[in-house]
């Protein structure tokens, strides 16, 4: 097998989620100040996320694991650490907890927060298909969560997680990760390029980009919610070409890969229109739209449609439209249709090229 890992990445976590119990979300999760982990806070929040961690290894999304819980949260939370079906990677969950329990460890030292750790990185490898893909939810899933998952992330955000462990970079070393552990998150990630490269989507002979989720068996574009159709997806494509343009030795699949991919970025962007929101977010007038703007930077529709690779929109109702107008005022203020993600890459890919010799 093709070995890729060893970049260094710089990865960013989210907060600790929605509320859970109606209590404060302190963002402590996210927390990289070493003199933190080293306060009784940070060990009672460490306590914490050890109660919500499931049999599985990993943990549910959307929960304030920060926010002191009183003996009946407690007493719930305990109750549900049987539960198979919610422990993900959407939304960061499981990746902003390891981080989390890895730092507290190199504070303390105390095995209780290493083995958290281990378990949860075994219950990310466990997870991996042999194709080298991920699905959003697992060991039981519904649905769409059975597909390879780039949406929202999910997948790029495992894989830089998997490359931080094996190189080393701090807070992964000093005992926390064994060799053997090592050892097989370099083969995870190794697999998750090669599927990477296996789902880039081919139009007419020629790559283009990825779609937010695959099939885990023909690896083709499939759809998740009614409203995201099997398509050409620009923003979790851009965040999987960020993950690619860092590998220190692309081989050609690679180059060949990234190449593509910015062509078509270039080829479909979007200018003279800018994205305006109107109004207050949660008011009654409060509306998204595009209008002209000569002077505006280019955007991209965060979907294209296969067949045309022409922009589209989508209600609840499942059926594509041109337009933002054309939906209603739920989908059309509570999603990402468009947005300038790719632009940021073009710096770098200038850079890569002359890295890499292209």
């Amino acid at each position: 097998m093709k070995t890729y890992i060893r970049f260094a990445v710089v990865a960013t976590v989210a907060g600790c989620g929605l509320l859970s119990f109606g209590a404060k979300n302190d963002n402590r999760l996210r927390e990289t100040d070493k003199a933190f982990f080293k306060t009784e806070e940070a060990r009672r929040i460490g306590d914490q996320v050890l109660v919500f961690q499931r049999v599985t290894g990993g943990w549910p999304k959307n929960v304030d694991m920060c926010s002191p819980l009183n003996e009946e949260q407690l007493e719930k939370v305990v109750s549900e650490k049987d539960r198979d079906y919610d422990s993900t990677t959407d939304n960061n969950a499981t990746m902003m907890q390891l981080r989390y329990l890895a730092r507290l460890y190199q504070a303390t030292k105390d095995e209780k927060y290493g083995d958290a750790f281990r378990r949860g990185v075994r219950y990310l490898l466990s997870g991996q298909y042999k194709n080298g893909g991920w699905p959003q939810f697992w060991p039981k899933m519904r649905g769409y969560q059975i597909h390879i998952t780039y949406n929202d992330n999910a997948m790029v955000n495992t894989m830089n997680l998997l490359n931080d462990i094996y190189i080393g970079k701090y807070p992964f070393k000093n005992g926390l990760v064994t060799d053997g552990l090592r050892d097989s998150v370099k083969t995870a990630f190794d697999k998750g390029i090669e599927c990477i490269l296996e789902t880039q989507i081919k139009k007419d002979g020629e790559l283009t980009v990825w779609c937010q989720q695959h099939d885990r068996e023909t690896l083709k574009p499939a759809s998740a919610r009614a409203y995201e159709l099997p398509s050409f997806c620009s923003m979790e494509s851009a965040e999987i070409v960020r993950l690619l343009m860092k590998l220190p030795e692309p081989d050609k699949r690679v180059r060949t890969a990234v190449n593509s991919a910015m062509r078509w970025f270039e080829e479909h962007k979007i200018t003279g229109m800018r994205l305006v929101r109107d109004g207050k977010k949660g008011d009654p007038d409060y509306n998204t739209r595009l209008v002209e703007d000569s002077s505006a930077e280019p955007l991209w529709a965060r979907y294209y449609d296969l067949d045309n690779v022409r922009p589209f929109v989508c209600d609840r109702d499942g059926i594509p439209r041109e337009r933002l107008e054309d939906i209603g005022l739920e989908r059309r203020n509570g999603y990402s249709w468009f947005s300038s993600r790719p632009s940021a890459l073009f710096p770098l890919y200038e850079k890569w090229k002359i890295r890499v010799g292209e």
